[in-house]
């Protein structure tokens, strides 16, 4: 999961007041009296597309957590976290990077742009031995509106062509799995920000996917058979689709905006009829659906349209090619 600042406007002293109350679930941080929230995310860079996952029985997993002190909203909530108790140096793992260690979390600390490493869960399996089962980017990110946000996302750019080179990084035509614990955690981050005075200043949103393998225990627990929200159109932040999530118990797999889904106008303004639509698309929704569908072993995705962001031919195409895909659309009620 990458966690996104935007505007970079938190200021420090509010950090500790967000990172201090999260528990990182199952590894060991924080007091008794923390409450507990799991920010889990994990990229396996040598996998081209999803798929269903197992976790070894014969390695202890831990979390990654990767931050730059390039960027202010990175390194000042990874130093709030390094302020909790049982922090210790780690493992030499390069020259220009630092590691701490405290049970089953890792932080890596370093100077470069945070999309500028890649595949940092098998370096550091190659160096230490221990198996990554999860990374998670503390990273700045502003929008147009340039008004100050707390957002949470998966990371992808499945909209973009093989050969395409990502601005901000990634993999062309790839979506990364979203973690199941995205909606709990942004409802959690939605009442720590009303509870410390931060809203209306900062909205609390979730960010559409812009850069495999997951800990599925919190899913699997209790949760087959349930509905995930795949979102589809909207803009940036997505509102109508973070309307949704904000509800209780509601899962929310990738969100894909309206720059997420390029499509070729076929000027059927002019009155043409079934012609074929170009662009990426296709290749858009089909990635960010199979990685939440492998994200959500036993749940029942159901894409969720933002209808007023499409033009009319816009969303006939979509919605064609969703049957054709057997992807059901739901409500908002469907999903509560």
């Amino acid at each position: 999961m990458l966690v996104t600042l935007a505007a970079g406007k938190l200021v420090r002293r509010h950090l500790p007041l967000f990172f201090r109350l999260f528990h990182l679930q199952n590894r060991g941080l924080g007091s008794s009296k923390s409450k507990r929230i799991s920010i889990r995310y994990h990229i396996n860079t040598s996998s081209s597309s999803p798929k269903p996952l197992s976790v070894s029985e014969h390695k202890a997993m831990v979390a990654l957590l990767v931050a730059t002190t390039s960027d202010p909203a990175s390194i000042n909530p990874a130093n709030a976290l390094l302020g909790m108790p049982g922090w210790k140096p780690g493992p030499h793992f390069q020259d220009d990077m630092k590691s701490y260690v405290n049970e089953g979390v890792r932080v890596l600390v370093h100077g470069k742009s945070i999309v500028a490493e890649d595949e940092l869960d098998k370096r550091w399996e190659e160096v230490t031995g221990e198996v990554i089962d999860e990374v998670i980017f503390f990273s700045k990110h502003t929008a147009a509106s340039n008004k100050p946000a707390l957002t949470v996302h998966p990371i992808g750019v499945p909209h973009l062509r093989q050969g395409d080179v990502p601005p901000q990084g990634g993999r062309p035509g790839w979506a990364a799995l979203p973690n199941p614990r995205m909606g709990p955690w942004l409802r959690l981050l939605k009442n720590l920000a009303q509870a410390h005075n931060l809203v209306p200043e900062f909205e609390v949103v979730l960010k559409t996917i812009g850069r495999d393998r997951m800990l599925l225990k919190l899913w699997h627990r209790e949760n087959d058979n349930k509905k995930i929200l795949l979102g589809i159109g909207g803009g940036h932040y997505a509102p109508r689709h973070v309307d949704v999530v904000l509800k209780d118990n509601v899962w929310v797999g990738h969100l894909l905006s309206g720059y997420s889904l390029p499509m070729e106008d076929p000027n059927q303004s002019k009155g043409e009829k079934n012609v074929e639509i170009g662009g990426t698309w296709r290749q858009s929704i089909k990635a960010a659906y199979e990685a939440t569908y492998s994200a959500f072993p036993g749940g029942e995705i159901l894409a969720h349209l933002d209808h007023k962001s499409f033009k009319g031919w816009q969303k006939n195409a979509i919605t064609g090619f969703l049957a054709e895909q057997n992807i059901k659309i739901g409500k908002p009620n469907n999903f509560y």
